[in-house]
């Protein structure tokens, strides 16, 4: 028997090692993993001393139900996730077995976009104007009141998925059906908000909170393409980047105003006229491998940070590295059959790690065809530099070395010109 601390990971998918294995093998490397998972583990056995799987992680009983036959197998220490759909769950099993948390209500706050823009405003935190609507009428008189361009989103979605622009009013009742249609997918929130459109470029802030008190670790850098939608396409962060010290309050105002107390948050902002504007908090670990980048830029571990916050261990943010690193998203130009994917060329010893998700034969629905970016994505690489502007340089290199061909499917209209 190990006599390391036991800390319980929760996920509500089967997360694919590509993107989480980082993290839960640097969880296992200083505690005895035990999971709850909706699918027998896999890839995540060697890291992992016990496993309870549930149908629907997300379902408050089943859960609790989960944690508690942990608990009686194990002395817990503590229990996190870095799943979005299970913040609030887990913080209420987290209170049931008595661990630390931030309150379930705060985690609300999270996931509720429209309760967290409520809150912005009364905290002073700059933020934009924000409607939460019923149809498309009052979607239709919400962006008369806040001007177009406007932003239509679900209120408890994440990564992006069902946000869209509307720049006149002839597009909204086609953008409004689509977020709509995407909102319902979510039993805790269908709403969708109508929000004003924050123009500049978009950056997260990568935060630990630990008994209150939040570091701001890092600022990424963001490519946001595949208009209307808001698909982030590449993310970049580098340890000495001045911009860190400009932001950092804003995020840091913001995780206040939410109440978050405890765990490792991702803030995105807007920099709109040089001045930062709140676009949402995620009370989360970052997807997208930005946690990996963080630690290849800085030798901060934020997956190990949520475990230390997780059992109450105050944790090490002790940068160890000054350099940079990128990550570019790879997705077809267009919806239809993978037909041809590989690398060519020499592996230089920059290129960290270069992952496909899909295969040959597999069909990719961009969003205006049905599907959804994460799910079209081909997948990514990661590149290292001294600098920023290195990095992302032999990102674009590596990426030149892909060989991607898509035969098209029949050709559909846009969002934006479908009748609603």
């Amino acid at each position: 028997m190990s006599d390391r601390p036991v800390v319980l990971v929760v996920a509500a998918d089967k997360e694919a090692e590509g993107y989480r294995g980082t993290c839960l093998k640097s969880v296992a490397a200083a505690y005895d993993v035990v999971l709850i998972t909706g699918e027998e583990p896999s890839w995540e056995v060697p890291y992992i001393r016990d496993c309870v799987v549930v149908a629907d992680p997300t379902d408050q009983a089943a859960l609790t139900a989960a944690g508690q036959v942990l608990a009686e197998r194990h002395r817990l220490a503590g229990v996190f996730t870095w799943t979005e759909w299970c913040l609030v769950p887990v913080a209420r099993l987290a209170r049931r077995l008595g661990l630390p948390t931030s309150s379930p209500e705060v985690m609300q706050a999270c996931r509720n976009k429209a309760l967290a823009r409520s809150l912005f405003a009364r905290h002073g935190v700059p933020s934009a104007a924000s409607v939460s609507v019923r149809d498309v009428q009052e979607a239709r008189d919400a962006a008369a009141r806040i001007g177009y361009p406007v932003v239509l989103k679900p209120a408890a979605r994440a990564a992006s998925i069902g946000v869209i622009r509307a720049d006149t009013p002839e597009q909204l009742a086609a953008a409004h059906a689509f977020t709509h249609r995407v909102a319902g997918r979510r039993r805790e929130s269908r709403s969708v908000l109508v929000e004003e459109y924050l123009d500049g470029p978009e950056v997260s802030v990568e935060c630990v909170t630990h008994r209150g008190h939040t570091t701001a670790v890092a600022v990424i850098r963001k490519t946001v393409g595949q208009a209307p939608f808001f698909e982030e396409t590449a993310h970049s962060v580098d340890a000495d980047d001045p911009l860190l010290g400009g932001v950092a309050p804003a995020a840091r105002a913001a995780i206040r105003a939410l109440g978050i107390s405890d765990g490792v948050s991702h803030v995105e902002l807007r920099l709109v006229d040089g001045r930062p504007r709140l676009v949402e908090v995620n009370g989360r670990i970052a997807g997208d491998m930005i946690s990996h980048l963080v630690s290849l830029a800085t030798g901060i571990d934020l997956a190990r940070a949520a475990a230390d916050i997780a059992c109450d261990r105050a944790p090490d943010l002790t940068p160890t590295r000054a350099s940079a690193a990128a990550i570019r998203l790879i997705y077809p130009d267009t919806s239809g059959t993978l037909d041809r994917l590989a690398y060519e060329g020499e592996w230089p010893p920059w290129l960290e790690r270069l992952h496909f998700q899909h295969h040959v034969g597999d069909e990719l629905l961009l969003p205006a065809d049905g599907g959804d970016m994460f799910t079209a994505r081909i997948g990514y690489l990661i590149t290292t530099g001294p600098t920023d502007d290195v990095a992302q340089t032999r990102a674009a290199q590596a990426l030149c070395s892909l060989d991607i061909h898509i035969t098209p499917r029949i050709a559909c209209a846009p969002v934006g010109d479908r009748v609603a």
